[in-house]
């Protein structure tokens, strides 16, 4: 039977429902489970992004976006580590997906084989960020040198070598994409590696340099690695590194924020089932915090709403109202979850509490492609354009 958004939707939706039960047990792991990939990748998550006319269910962006990111929404919900390794698959693809170009057929030879990949059920991950580069992709010491190998999927072959760290989904992702200079040029630009089963003792292209060992988001396996010639394959597109990734921009920047509105929208959930019984007995501050996280909350949503809907409609400030969406919620997120522990007390600082680890994830966020700093860049420049 082919398989429908709604038939998706109540698939991911029945997986996170199943995962709140082990809410205990999932924020107490340090690292992934195979078979939550294997579910999802079961449910047809992957296919999400693929275009229709090869099997999967994206149709456009108008109609599409929402659903990718309420999915991720949705896993965020029951798992905030699970919600964002998933987020990463849409957002690494997109780069392909959102960025047609019929005059460059090696491109467009190239983007079939990315969408004919997740269709068959490979997970895209990646692990761009570099020590000192403040988060920005462009920002490399990587270096690629071209060879005569085979290519993993159409394009051109290289090795890429180089430290890399956040490699979200170590282990998890069949396929990571990383930034390098091929060698002669002056200019990154993007490489696929196929990380299915690739040892990281260095006899194959990697080391680990450091496990993920973060305080938030803590199961993510954000490794380290050193890249040592790691085969990979070059972004078969003409033209500049920074087009590719800002036809991607508001999509991927919308998928991270509604992680996070995932985890918040689940706090204040499980906060008002917590304090339902004992509302009239709150004292006048906790009733002022109480009102202000459900405030903070009911404008983090409306964010990421104003996100989606002008790529809905095609809006060209699309970028613009992603960056903005995604900082403020960054803030609001935050906020937000330092009221609910004002108000239920002492207890959240408990690691047995699931406010102490959902206030860790979300400040997440403000980290996430773009951080911090880099997003305030965009944002001041993208403010006079």
């Amino acid at each position: 039977m082919t398989q429908t958004v709604a038939s998706l939707r109540e698939g991911v939706q029945s997986i996170a429902e199943a995962w709140k039960f082990q809410r205990s047990e999932r924020q107490a792991r340090r690292g992934l489970e195979r078979a939550d990939f294997d579910a999802l990748r079961d449910a047809g998550f992957l296919r999400a992004v693929v275009p229709e006319d090869m099997g999967g269910l994206w149709h456009d962006t108008a109609s599409s976006a929402r659903t990718v990111c309420e999915l991720v929404r949705m896993l965020a919900t029951a798992d905030s580590a699970v919600g964002l390794v998933s987020a990463m698959h849409p957002a690494v693809v997109a780069f392909w997906l959102l960025n047609p170009d019929s005059s460059q057929p090696a491109w467009e030879e190239q983007r079939r084989a990315v969408f004919a990949s997740a269709a068959e059920g490979e997970q895209w991950g990646t692990i761009t960020s570099e020590p000192g580069s403040g988060g920005d992709i462009g920002r490399t010491r990587a270096t690629a040198t071209p060879t005569n190998d085979v290519s993993l999927m159409a394009g051109r072959s290289y090795v890429v070598t180089g430290d890399k760290h956040f490699g979200s989904g170590s282990g998890i992702a069949d396929r990571m994409i990383t930034t390098a200079i091929p060698e002669g040029e002056g200019e990154p630009t993007i490489f696929a590696i196929d990380v299915r089963d690739r040892r990281w003792d260095g006899t194959a292209g990697l080391t680990l340099i450091a496990e993920w060992d973060g305080i938030g988001m803590a199961a993510t396996q954000s490794h380290a690695m050193r890249l040592d010639r790691a085969p990979g394959v070059r972004l078969a597109r003409q033209g500049l590194l920074s087009d590719v990734t800002a036809g991607a921009g508001a999509f991927v920047a919308t998928l991270f924020t509604a992680v996070i509105v995932g985890v918040l929208d689940e706090a204040v959930a499980v906060a008002k089932q917590q304090l339902r019984s004992k509302a009239a007995d709150l004292r006048a501050y906790e009733q002022v915090e109480w009102t202000r996280a459900v405030n903070d909350h009911w404008l983090a949503v409306q964010a990421y709403e104003g996100s989606l809907r002008t790529m809905e409609a095609g809006d060209p400030t699309a970028l613009f109202a992603a960056l903005c969406a995604k900082e403020a919620v960054a803030e609001l997120a935050e906020a937000t979850l330092g009221r609910l522990a004002r108000v239920i007390g002492g207890g959240t600082f408990s690691r047995r509490s699931p406010f102490a680890h959902w206030y860790e994830d979300v400040r997440a966020l403000g980290f996430l492609r773009p951080p911090w700093g880099l997003a305030y860049d965009n944002l001041f420049a993208l403010s006079f354009a």
